[in-house]
């Protein structure tokens, strides 16, 4: 399948430019979507702007945006004067700094999309600034105005391509949780135990360990509805396991854990 281009414009490192392409890593394609519908006419539900006050629709032309400054006071903004807020990073990926690899927390990172070159000139400029980043060993930090907003951006060499990730704003980012006492003792037999379980479910990572089975549910419920089938009898929840969070509980439930999974594999 074709990959869906969706942003063009030029990656520049100094004075090296590439013309180069971005294209969503991830999709929603085969998400379940529903229509809203008018139960009695079957026929589609539109949403519209309406006036909070007056209740009667409002047209596209009559449509602005306000920033609230007090109540039922605002201070409006013409499209036009937004867009002129707009920096030059709108078709250019100019990369200004480095940092080292893997030094950004995951908790930053916000889309990924794939970077590539657009046309043979900008091959080789491309190929010198990922192989560049490669050699020591950092990702590059830049600005770029995507979803209508100038996000920070990274770029991160893989295979033979680049990943740009989006970051999340400073602002959007919580602060650690400091509730953990991180001075509590933790009993040395119930570690050995965690730790050995834990490394007898380790296996190698798979996309399947991250399948959506809701979404399989739904499919299935819609291909049964229209075979006109009758509806399954929805299966029986397991019961709720009690805890009484007792450490002697966790070490019987830990060596219950490890005894099951060397059964099954000693079959």
């Amino acid at each position: 399948m074709a990959r869906q281009t969706f942003w063009k414009g030029y990656l520049k490192l100094s004075l090296v430019t590439a013309s180069v392409s971005l294209t969503p890593a991830t999709t929603e394609s085969n998400k379940v979507r529903f229509h809203v519908l008018n139960r009695q006419t079957k026929n589609r539900v539109e949403s519209r702007y309406v006036d909070s006050v007056t209740h009667k629709p409002v047209t596209d032309r009559d449509q602005v945006k306000g920033y609230p400054r007090g109540e039922d006071d605002y201070v409006l903004l013409e499209d036009e004067e937004i867009e002129e807020v707009g920096l030059e990073s709108t078709r250019t990926i100019d990369i200004d700094s480095f940092v080292p690899r893997g030094s950004i927390d995951w908790i930053w990172y916000d889309k990924p999309h794939f970077l590539a070159p657009e046309d043979k000139v900008g091959v080789e400029a491309f190929c010198v600034i990922r192989e560049a980043m490669k050699a020591n060993d950092v990702v590059g930090i830049a600005r770029l105005v995507l979803y209508r907003r100038e996000r920070a951006v990274l770029l991160e060499p893989q295979g033979k391509g680049i990943v740009l990730w989006t970051l999340r704003y400073g602002d959007e980012v919580r602060e650690p949780s400091a509730e953990i006492d991180d001075k509590a003792e933790i009993d040395s037999k119930l570690l050995t135990l965690m730790k050995r379980l834990v490394k007898e479910e380790t296996k190698d990572w798979s996309p399947t360990m991250v399948q959506d089975p809701i979404q399989k549910r739904l499919k299935s419920m819609i291909r049964g509805k229209q075979k006109s089938l009758k509806k399954a009898a929805p299966a029986k929840k397991p019961a709720p396991v009690k805890s009484t969070g007792n450490v002697i509980n966790i070490m019987d439930a830990l060596k219950k854990s490890l005894a099951s999974e060397r059964g099954r594999k000693s079959r």
